[in-house]
């Protein structure tokens, strides 16, 4: 099997400049979460899946006991004025320095003859405690990106991201840049990183429907970042409870 393999659904190359949106697993799993909701709500068309070697060697079963392979899935969607939206995610990223760089490229590549101009990598920060209100830390290639980012919430704290950005979210980014001549940002949710976190991916929804343009329901996500809130607190109450008994406990 080749390192790389493309099955294509349909062929496609939009009129005029496209967006990219990339959102694959990673601390919270935020930028996964953040692009599946968009898929979902906003109807999109699956373009091409990309298998490879370079993830894990096994299979997903779903609840009913079906096994599919591996992948990464692009999606297409035609926004108003003319725009067009393509969104990559999948099941995994490359699980070597090697496959990340390999699967990177390819995707930059299938970018380049789509046509798109703009990239956006989307990923969590992770900070290590529950936050209330995640802000929303970028990365950029331009200062004309930069200008536009901040006025739609993104911070650039000096300092943060410290030690730069790991994985696919940084290198998608870079290698755009350096040797596709794309514009290309990274936007990264604060997250605890102990679970899966639809808090920073509303946050992160709510800065990127309005950078690119696009109008979106986020209804049901504000719904499970209630669920969730309503859950830590369950835990952390739980968890003052069990330490009051075992206070009192050594005091019997």
């Amino acid at each position: 099997m080749e390192k790389i393999k493309i099955k294509k659904m349909m062929d496609i190359i939009p009129e005029g400049k496209s967006v990219l949106v990339c959102g694959l697993p990673g601390i919270g799993n935020v930028g996964r979460i953040t692009v599946d909701y968009m898929v979902d709500k906003l109807k999109m068309e699956k373009v091409l899946e990309i298998y490879s070697t370079h993830f894990p060697a096994q299979v997903f079963v779903d609840r009913e006991g079906k096994a599919h392979l591996n992948r990464n899935t692009l999606f297409y969607k035609k926004l108003n004025k003319g725009k067009s939206l393509f969104v990559f995610t999948g099941d995994f990223q490359g699980n070597t320095p090697e496959g990340q760089y390999d699967l990177s490229w390819q995707l930059l590549e299938i970018a380049r003859e789509m046509n798109v101009s703009t990239i956006y990598t989307l990923g969590g920060y992770g900070v290590g405690k529950l936050v209330d209100t995640p802000r929303i830390l970028g990365a950029f290639t331009s200062l004309e990106m930069k200008e536009n980012l901040i006025k739609n919430g993104v911070k650039f704290p000096e300092g943060e991201p410290g030690g730069g950005i790991v994985g696919s979210n940084g290198l998608i980014v870079g290698l755009a840049y350096k040797f596709f001549h794309l514009e290309a940002a990274c936007l990264m949710g604060e997250t605890s990183g102990y679970f899966p976190d639809p808090k920073a991916a509303l946050e992160i929804l709510k800065a990127l429907s309005k950078i690119i343009g696009f109008r979106i329901s986020l209804e049901e996500l504000v719904e499970r970042c209630k669920n969730l809130s309503e859950l830590t607190e369950k835990m952390q109450s739980e968890m003052v409870d069990k330490e009051k008994k075992e206070d009192l406990g050594y005091f019997q």
